[in-house]
């Protein structure tokens, strides 16, 4: 695969992210998990969203076996059920081809949720932390968007009919596209062309 992937076929929840991760470069990446709730760590869901250089954005998604039952609470939220990871890999099998991939660039995600989940999940199997920018695009949107604050807020459900984004809330893959679309509509409304650079570019923002 390259940075310029075709259509994928659906994965098993309905939408179509790419089974690989794929290759080549990218400007950012934006990532979301879903947890099991069994603990912030327990990680059901992983999704990454990879945006090139022209702003195109391709998704990968996987589901995690979190080696504990999902609660019900969680599954009204994210709707995903232990028969949905049963045969899923653990983070274990994940993160040693997750880890050079996302400390490559800079990890968009919205709110903190995301890195904290990944730290946690890390600890669990002794090892050690992503080593990535992390980039927290509810401050971005904060910053480009201050008319919202008290006016709905700057949460994916509320920017997703602000700016017009179509995604699932609550798949991992959906709302890590959402996260990058909500960093690029932030980039374009602050006038700062760069401050998502390409490959370890330092960043542009003050976060």
């Amino acid at each position: 695969m390259n940075d310029r992937p075709t259509s994928p076929a659906p994965d098993r929840t309905g939408l179509r992210h790419l089974g690989e991760l794929p290759e080549g470069r990218f400007r950012f990446l934006a990532l979301d998990v879903e947890t099991a709730g069994r603990g912030i760590g327990s990680i059901c869901q992983i999704g990454l969203a990879f945006v090139g250089f022209d702003g195109r954005i391709a998704t990968w998604s996987s589901l995690v076996d979190p080696c504990a039952p999902i609660t019900r609470w969680t599954t009204r939220v994210h709707g995903l059920t232990d028969a949905d990871v049963a045969g899923a890999p653990v983070f274990a099998a994940l993160f040693p081809e997750l880890r050079p991939v996302m400390e490559a660039y800079p990890v968009v995600q919205h709110s903190r949720y995301d890195e904290r989940a990944f730290d946690a999940a890390c600890r669990a199997i002794g090892a050690q932390p992503l080593r990535c920018p992390w980039v927290n695009s509810v401050t971005l949107a904060r910053r480009a968007f201050p008319e919202l604050r008290g006016n709905g807020g700057h949460g994916l459900a509320n920017l997703k009919g602000v700016l017009g984004l179509d995604f699932r809330h609550h798949d991992a893959g959906e709302d890590a596209r959402a996260a990058a679309q909500v960093a690029l509509a932030a980039e374009a409304r602050l006038g700062h062309q760069r401050s998502l650079g390409p490959l370890h570019d330092q960043l542009r923002f003050d976060f």
